[in-house]
């Protein structure tokens, strides 16, 4: 079992299931869309998915639906709301 303050990442996660979420993978590239799924190893589904300009934000392609490895995940930016434990 993982100590609570291991467990913190994955249980905020968990909580901005449903939520906008904003996810910088090691290559650079950055993607925004809704949180559908995560699990343990922080592999994440998000729909409604659409790759940004990592400098300007700007939209550059519309995805729909992507599965995203936790291995490549640099970051994973949620709202504030959901850091209120």
């Amino acid at each position: 079992m993982g100590s609570p303050q291991g467990d913190l990442p994955l249980k905020l996660l968990t909580k901005s299931i449903n939520s906008n979420v904003l996810v910088k993978l090691k290559d650079g590239s950055e993607f925004m869309g809704l949180l559908e799924r995560c699990d343990p190893t922080m592999n994440l589904v998000l729909t409604n998915a659409v790759e940004v300009d990592e400098d300007k934000g700007d939209p550059i392609t519309n995805l729909g639906k992507v599965f995203i490895r936790g291995s490549n995940i640099l970051f994973i930016a949620i709202a504030y709301d959901k850091l209120s434990t």
